[in-house]
This record gives C-alpha cells, sequence and structure tokens, in this order.
C-alpha cells in the first residue's frame, strides 16, 4: 500500500510557473505508474499526465508542452512543473499511484491509490 501526499499548490498569476510535488510512503514507489489529474469546480477529474516505472511520459493535448511530469526514486517523489500556466489551469491536482499499467493510464479507474489534492489557482 502506498500513501500520497500532495503540496506546492498555490496562487500564481496567468504566464508564471508553478510546482506541485507528490510524496509517496512506502519502500515500493518505484514499482508503481504515476499520475496527475485535475479538477476544476463544476467540473469532472481529468487527466494531466503520466510516468511509467521507466520514465515514460504521455501528457494530455491541453498541457502539452507547458507541463511536465518527472519522478524522483530516492526521494519517493513525483512532481509536475507547471510553466505557461492559464486560467483554465486553476483546479484541484491529486496525484495517483497504479501497481499494474492497463493500457494508455489515462483514465481514473486505472489507478489504485489518490492523495488529497493541492489547489492551483491562476489569476488574470
Amino acid at each position: 500500500q502506498v500513501q500520497l501526499v500532495e503540496s506546492g499548490g498555490g496562487l500564481v498569476q496567468a504566464g508564471g510557473s508553478l510546482r506541485v510535488s507528490c510524496a509517496a510512503s512506502g519502500r515500493t514507489f518505484s514499482s508503481y505508474h504515476m499520475a496527475w489529474f485535475r479538477q476544476a469546480p463544476g467540473k469532472e477529474r481529468e487527466f494531466v499526465a503520466r510516468i511509467s516505472t521507466r520514465g515514460n511520459k504521455y501528457d494530455a493535448d491541453s498541457v502539452k508542452g507547458r507541463f511536465t511530469i518527472s519522478r524522483d526514486k530516492a526521494k519517493n517523489t513525483v512532481y509536475l512543473e507547471m510553466n505557461s500556466l492559464k486560467l483554465e489551469d486553476t483546479a484541484v491536482y491529486s496525484c495517483a499511484a497504479a501497481l499494474g499499467a492497463l493500457g494508455s493510464m489515462t483514465r481514473e479507474y486505472m489507478y489504485d491509490y489518490w492523495g488529497q489534492g493541492t489547489q492551483v489557482t491562476v489569476s488574470s
């Protein structure tokens, strides 16, 4: 089992940058595929980016070229570096972990563990 705790959210102006982190407990962090999802007010949660155990990455089209997911196995942490932030990026960002791989790994049901989320607010 793994526990996930996000941090680093906050208020940032449009065009700015922010990095959110997700710290995982447990010794088997390197065995999990990791992802970031987000949920804006009044909307369903959506996939943002994922990174496999081997470091293979996949980003949603809406963040491609602006956001970068990475992981530090020594620190049991996954990051989401967000640049050129837009108003529509405002959401609660949650990390998720999956022990097994199912296809694209872009759907919520594919993940076994979730953090509580961190709020990112982009202002004009």
